[in-house]
């Protein structure tokens, strides 16, 4: 009997020892902001990640995950300001976000200051897993190199000549400079950049027409953008094809911009995400989840949010519940997962997803309100030579 009583003590003991805990997420974003509409769609998203990824319980290894929101306002000393918060008065374990890639390379330091990890998306500048980059800096958002190295691939042929377009920014530039240095083919004669605020593109139009419009062969401007104006609609209602035979080539954005793509049909690009592209386990779940909840389609951002939340939830997994962040970035780095997009493989040199993209030509259905982006092919990993460009 007494034997039976030490057993028992000693299993109680053991019980006590391993209890269970909340597991702190903070997810630090532009709730308010000029990238607001990317953001909520990057919330929901996480949120559908960590109840996907644990089958509806929101627990790994018997510990509750709690997620907690801040709102950094798209500004850079306020994201700076929110995850020092996260990490020293919510004494959370990890981070995730921010959308804004000026916001990300602020952020970055404090990551390491407080050795936690900051799993970053949706911003896409390469600098946050280049020049700038901490070994606490993991992402599973696409980069700048990734989406320029995939445009390229789509576009870039022989006897074609290229303007770009962009917002004047750490994403614009980066995302210039990417696709600069994947064009091995076509010829870029011209760069152009205006505020992310911008409304009017007139004057940056009259010069891109001034560089292409007497130029032989194929003329293309590629466009890339993030912030409050619609260039792709200004630029659309310019008829540029038309009048000086000019296309308009871009990767992909979210639905509501992506109307003004019904008036290029035949455009063709390369992107992240179209709800309809990805043939898989985990897109079927996120659309038929967010059809019954939402009743709209998942959007751009909405995958990437559900990428992170399945990232950490099977790092986690990994280390059967332990949140010591050495412990974590060991179970990271190399280590491969299923999102919406497919399989990601976070690259054990910088910590950058490596993932597919996808070469698309617009389609203008009369069921859809926006341009339906039609695959081309899916663009593999192996693929596109994305530099790695820290010094570890």
């Amino acid at each position: 009997m007494r034997r039976y009583v030490l057993s028992a003590l000693a299993i109680m003991c053991a019980a006590t020892s391993v209890q269970a805990k909340d597991i702190k997420i903070a997810h630090i974003y532009c709730k308010t902001g000029i990238l607001e509409a990317y953001a909520k769609q990057t919330q929901v998203g996480l949120q559908l990640g960590l109840e996907y990824a644990t089958k509806g319980t929101n627990e790994v290894s018997g510990n509750k995950l709690v997620l907690i929101d801040k709102d950094d306002q798209c500004k850079p000393d306020v994201g700076k300001a929110q995850l020092t918060a996260a990490y020293q008065d919510d004494k959370v374990d990890l981070a995730v976000g921010p959308t804004h890639s000026g916001v990300a390379l602020a952020m970055l330091p404090i990551a390491e200051e407080f050795k936690k990890i900051l799993l970053v998306e949706p911003a896409v500048a390469d600098a946050i897993t280049g020049e700038k980059w901490n070994k606490y800096i993991f992402r599973t958002g696409r980069n700048s190199s990734q989406d320029a190295i995939s445009n390229a691939i789509a576009i870039d042929k022989a006897g074609t000549t290229v303007v770009t377009f962009a917002p004047d920014s750490s994403f614009g530039r980066d995302g210039i400079k990417a696709f600069k240095g994947a064009i091995k083919n076509a010829k870029l004669v011209h760069e152009e950049y205006a505020p992310p605020t911008s409304t009017d593109f007139t004057a940056s139009a009259q010069r891109i027409i001034e560089k292409l419009k007497d130029a032989p062969g194929r003329k293309i401007m590629w466009l890339v953008w993030a912030g409050g104006g619609d260039p792709f609609g200004k630029f659309a209602d310019m008829n540029l094809k038309e009048r000086y035979g000019i296309e308009i080539s871009t990767g992909g954005n979210i639905l509501p911009a992506m109307a003004a793509f019904k008036k290029l049909p035949g455009m063709e690009g390369a992107l992240y995400y179209y709800y309809g592209i990805p043939k898989n386990p985990v897109n079927n779940w996120l659309n038929t989840e967010h059809y019954k909840r939402f009743k709209t389609p998942p959007d751009f951002f909405t995958a990437g949010g559900m990428a992170a939340g399945i990232a950490v939830v099977e790092a986690l997994k990994k280390t059967g519940g332990d949140t010591n962040t050495d412990k974590l970035i060991a179970a990271m780095e190399g280590m491969s997962f299923d999102t919406p997009k497919g399989k990601m493989t976070f690259r054990k040199e910088d910590h950058q997803a490596m993932q597919s993209m996808y070469h698309f030509k617009i389609k203008n259905d009369p069921a859809f309100v926006w341009g339906v982006p039609e695959l081309v092919r899916e663009i593999k990993p192996e693929e596109m030579e994305v530099p790695i460009r820290n010094k570890r």
